[in-house]
């Protein structure tokens, strides 16, 4: 079992959208879309970088350390968390901007900071993609949430019934009485999922909502990514002309999101503070999972301090079109003020995590 002393801890977070988030990709046109969503080159799927993720971590977690210490004194000088620890870090002409670069700001500390002078530091926590774990499509039946075998094993999920899937829609609850269900467009044969009991408590330890679980609909992956492609929501925006309160010329476009309730899963990677300094010092996330002061005392303090983000992303959202009803996203694992001990991946052998007994 791995121990506060590991070099590193992985722990998984998932995430459900309450609006349509959109994280594009600079403005790509494919087909009849202006702005489309950024996707895993594979699999054809719309993700969120880790890039994406680790720049709104970090501003909200700046949000939420100047919250809570408002008037920090660095060299005899105020120096805000946010936005001075929070942004790209350069130097402003006023001499504001750059990152304090001190070892008990956890800001600086957790995504790391690049200065003008001296050295700059990695950072603590290291972010994956994040991926679809489940995803929300319309049918005649009322709203279902797919998945494939390759979803699934995103969150340490494998079954013998898994394998071999046929063409069709595997469902977690009784299929319809005609035997087969729309997808959007598509039109399956609908089957009883085999592996449906270990499914549900598996999806079910993850805070997944009862009433998502038990309309879980398992298809090939095949189909699956076929299924997702084909159900992403579109909008069309225009600018308007402020002079005359109407569209203006030339400037209809349209761009894809991922719906409201698709669920997502990613992973935050820490490494122990406790095996690395900042200037020669300690390092010290002042309120660790403990909420002590003092060095920092392994991967778990990180991780609490990824966690302030947390309210942030439930309220401010991530990606692009904010203030048009996009983008929140709300983590209901692991459950906010838990360390994420009870995380299934910590439950790993350490041979298996690359970390030390």
């Amino acid at each position: 079992m791995s121990t506060k002393n590991s070099p590193f801890e992985t722990y998984l977070h998932v995430g459900i959208a309450l609006e349509p988030i959109h994280v594009g990709t600079g403005g790509t046109r494919i087909g009849h879309l202006d702005l489309t969503m950024a996707r895993d080159p594979a699999f054809r799927l719309p993700k969120i970088p880790g890039s994406s993720l680790a720049g709104v971590y970090r501003a909200y977690c700046a949000m939420g350390k100047q919250q809570e210490k408002p008037y920090r004194q660095l060299n005899g000088k105020t120096k805000p968390y946010y936005p001075d620890c929070a942004g790209p870090g350069q130097r402003k002409k006023d001499g504001s901007g750059e990152h304090c670069g001190a070892s008990d700001c956890p800001v600086c500390a957790v995504f790391g900071f690049a200065r003008n002078t001296g050295g700059g530091f990695a950072g603590l926590a290291a972010f994956s993609d994040a991926h679809l774990l489940l995803f929300p499509v319309p049918t005649c039946q009322g709203p279902y949430w797919v998945t494939s075998p390759a979803a699934l094993k995103l969150v340490n999920f494998e079954d013998s019934g898994l394998s071999n899937l046929e063409d069709k829609v595997y469902l977690v609850e009784k299929p319809p009485a005609t035997g087969k269900l729309n997808l959007g467009w598509l039109y399956l044969p609908a089957d009883g999922c085999s592996s449906k009991d270990k499914l549900k408590e598996r999806l079910s330890e993850f805070k997944i909502s009862e009433d998502i679980v038990k309309r879980v609909a398992l298809l090939p992956d095949h189909l699956f990514i076929e299924v997702v492609n084909s159900n992403m929501e579109v909008r069309t925006s225009v600018a308007i002309d402020p002079e005359t309160g109407a569209a203006e010329g030339g400037a209809l476009y349209n761009y894809e999101a991922l719906p409201r309730y698709s669920v997502l899963c990613w992973e935050v990677t820490c490494k122990n503070p406790a095996h690395f300094k900042i200037n020669n010092k300690d390092i010290n996330l002042s309120n660790g999972t403990q909420g002590t002061t003092g060095p920092a005392k392994g991967p778990a303090d990180v991780q609490a301090v990824v966690a302030t983000a947390h309210p942030y992303l439930e309220h401010l959202g991530i990606g692009g079109m904010g203030t048009r009803g996009m983008g929140r996203l709300k983590v209901i694992y692991p459950t906010p003020g838990k360390d994420n001990s009870d995380n299934k991946n910590n439950d790993q052998p350490d041979k298996e995590k690359g970390g030390t007994s």
